[in-house]
């Protein structure tokens, strides 16, 4: 009952979610040809930080596995799929609390942290899901153009962004047993998405939480970032353990 009632509550981010990735990912794929058309196009003597990005999207577009990584890996995928983990973060009890659903679901004979930790569950679940489920598309469907992607590059990036991008799911979810609404745990864990990401994109910084997963090293050197995905992980189940002790000491 517990895993069905989670379902339900997160159940339409999810297949929204799906969805708007399965289609991003293919769009990834049936482009490709387009952008090597237009490669030749390319400004080069565009001066400045923006020229430098130009030129190294063009440079990496030129190579199939390149254009994935830049185009899916290092933007679409970890853009969108952040916004859906925490979507899928925020809620739970508190976020209805002034109806009767929060009594009766505190009502059933299992504990508050059982009630917690099946959402948990539930989330991560959902976001391996948004998270591989996408990304395989992409080496199944590069013969319809001519090109190849492998699987094991695919299966360990989108093992870099779930483990990695498992920290905003679990912020929304620490937050969500913060306040009663759904608007400020939604806002606040996004804004700090968003500014970790801008911070990151300085030049000057050359590592951090979306630099795992991008899968950066594991692209440019083939090293996966093991310090990076222990510390995300870390702080990940230290951010849950804190939602359990608020929400243990919650008084409904």
């Amino acid at each position: 009952m517990l895993w069905y009632k989670s379902w339900l509550e997160t159940r339409w981010r999810f297949l929204i979610g799906l969805g708007l990735l399965i289609f991003s990912a293919l769009s990834t794929v049936f482009t490709y040809p387009q952008v090597l058309k237009l490669l030749p196009m390319v400004p080069q003597h565009i001066n400045g930080e923006i020229g430098r990005r130009i030129r190294e999207a063009a440079e990496l577009a030129r190579d199939f596995r390149g254009y994935v990584w830049s185009d899916w890996f290092r933007q679409n995928l970890p853009e969108k799929w952040t916004l859906f983990a925490v979507l899928i973060g925020t809620g739970g009890l508190l976020a209805h609390s002034s109806g009767g659903g929060t009594l009766f679901t505190l009502s059933l004979p299992v504990s508050r942290r059982r009630l917690l930790g099946v959402r948990t569950a539930t989330g991560l679940i959902e976001l391996f899901v948004l998270a591989f489920v996408p990304s395989l598309l992409i080496p199944l469907f590069s013969p319809a153009i001519g090109q190849h992607y492998g699987l094991g590059s695919a299966v360990i990036q989108s093992a870099c962004l779930f483990i990695a991008g498992s920290v905003f799911f679990s912020l929304a979810a620490l937050l969500s047993t913060m306040f009663n609404d759904i608007w400020r745990p939604l806002l606040i864990a996004l804004g700090v998405a968003i500014a970790v990401s801008l911070v990151e994109q300085a030049p000057q910084v050359s590592y951090g939480i979306f630099h795992v997963m991008h899968g950066e090293s594991y692209f440019r050197h083939g090293a996966l970032p093991w310090v990076g995905l222990l510390a995300s992980a870390a702080v990940s189940v230290a951010l849950q353990y804190s939602a359990m002790v608020n929400i243990a000491r919650r008084d409904f």
